[in-house]
């Protein structure tokens, strides 16, 4: 359940590109400042109509530095590192956080580090770049240090959040509401102090505001945290490489892209880089299959 859950985000998480170009001129706080609350709703809802008490929020402090640190932290730091950086190198740079988490993941209690664990993620490693490069030669200016650098903790910023949250699995879920609530807070003080405000002009516009707060900037947050706590966090972190894929294959089928060669290579090597990541994962499901029958 875990593991599947973990997929779950990041099927939402491909629909971002697309809902952030459909909601207009907004800028990035701004719309951080929009769609957080959402997100925090979808929380408070769920609670309610579970039953659950208030008093889940009740947590020691390092749980909240660690959620609000990972939400904010990892939004701040992106939108920083575009903005003193090309968006291609900053964008690549930022998706090394798959690569992390799984290589991190071998310092967790209970998990092991194998060959096929690292193939498979710098198979993913080199998919999402073709999607991000457009198989074109990137150039690393010494100009835009800075934003690289922004970017570099921008990765280290979500792979950490998301594998420091495995040592708090008995931290329930629900609190990630209180975390979207505090970083829609802390992104609406940087839009005042960073940014004009810029509201949708359209109803598709407001939609797609809506529409980001409920899944990609909503319930991925959730089901991520849930996944990465219980489920296998190998296979969710090479897996998190074919994000870039499905976002572009959403943006072609809905006008907004064109397929292409590079976009086939690039499906080729992140399904490699998935399968080989989750080869232990097949390995259990062909024994129980065996189990089974007999």
């Amino acid at each position: 359940m875990g593991t599947t859950l973990g997929f779950a985000a990041v099927l939402m998480w491909a629909v971002l590109a697309l809902l952030t170009a459909r909601s207009g001129a907004v800028p990035p706080f701004q719309l951080a400042a929009m769609t957080f609350p959402i997100a925090a709703v979808i929380g408070v809802v769920a609670l309610r109509l579970r039953g659950g008490s208030l008093a889940v929020f009740w947590q020691r402090p390092a749980v909240w530095l660690l959620g609000v640190g990972g939400l904010f932290g990892y939004h701040a730091l992106y939108f920083a590192a575009l903005r003193n950086a090309p968006a291609a190198q900053a964008g690549l740079i930022a998706y090394l956080w798959p690569l992390l988490i799984v290589l991190g993941s071998a310092a967790l209690p209970g998990e092991r580090l194998r060959w096929f664990h690292i193939v498979g993620a710098l198979c993913g490693l080199a998919g999402a770049a073709l999607i991000v490069t457009g198989g074109g030669a990137l150039a690393f200016s010494p100009d835009y240090a800075l934003g690289y650098g922004l970017a570099g903790l921008c990765a280290l910023t979500w792979s950490s959040y998301s594998l420091l949250s495995r040592r708090f699995g008995d931290v329930p879920s629900d609190v990630v509401t209180g975390f979207c609530a505090v970083t829609a807070v802390l992104s609406l003080l940087a839009h005042l102090a960073f940014e004009t405000t810029v509201w949708p002009q359209t109803g598709g516009e407001w939609i797609a505001v809506l529409l980001l707060g409920l899944l990609p900037v909503g319930g991925a947050f959730y089901v991520w945290d849930y996944g990465v706590k219980h489920g296998d966090i190998q296979v969710i972190g090479a897996a998190s490489y074919a994000a870039p894929l499905l976002s572009t294959l959403v943006l072609i089928a809905a006008g907004e892209a064109a397929l292409s060669g590079t976009i086939v290579v690039s499906a080729i090597l992140i399904t490699l880089g998935a399968c080989l990541a989750a080869l232990p994962l097949f390995r259990r499901l062909l024994r129980r299959g065996k189990a089974v029958a007999r």
